[in-house]
């Protein structure tokens, strides 16, 4: 019977596939109110600020469901890891700089602009390091959070 199984499977670029440059675009996500209690809920970000909708409006110039940068970050790698991108050819996520530039509220649908700013072979194993920009961007195409991971994946040898 194993000879009937059909495998689906998508594999991800390798890092000798992502040169400096190479630009994607992943489709984009909506950040809903169950999303909002859900995520601090369980991560205990229990303040005002995402609790309570008439304190933000009485005591915050926010504008609405203020999301935490925290979940907008999840959420934008989220989208990252649904492109394939890096199925099965990323090894480990070793740093990343975080930039808030703007408030994401609920409602606000996100995408993530990933653009490799650097690209080269780690110190052995056919393996390499790869760093993006990823640009966190809303509906209006403004952009609200960058951040910077540093990734190890696989090379074409390794996969």
């Amino acid at each position: 019977m194993a000879d009937d199984v059909i495998e689906d499977f998508v594999q991800g670029r390798p890092w000798e596939d992502q040169p400096v440059g190479f630009t994607f675009r992943t489709p984009g996500r909506t950040v809903t109110e169950h999303d909002l209690m859900a995520f601090v809920t369980l991560c205990g970000f229990n303040e005002p600020l995402f609790m309570d909708a008439r304190y933000v409006e009485e005591h915050t110039p926010y504008t609405g469901r203020l999301v935490p940068a925290a979940l907008t970050y999840a959420l934008a790698e989220g989208l990252v890891i649904q492109t394939h991108v890096i199925h099965g050819t990323g090894i480990a996520f070793l740093h990343a700089d975080v930039d808030v530039k703007a408030p994401v509220y609920v409602g606000d649908s996100l995408t993530v602009v990933v653009e490799v700013t650097e690209s080269r072979p780690a110190s052995k194993g056919g393996r390499g390091l790869v760093t993006t920009r990823n640009s966190v961007r809303n509906q209006r195409d403004e952009e609200v959070l960058v951040y910077t991971p540093v990734r190890l994946l696989r090379g074409r040898a390794e996969s």
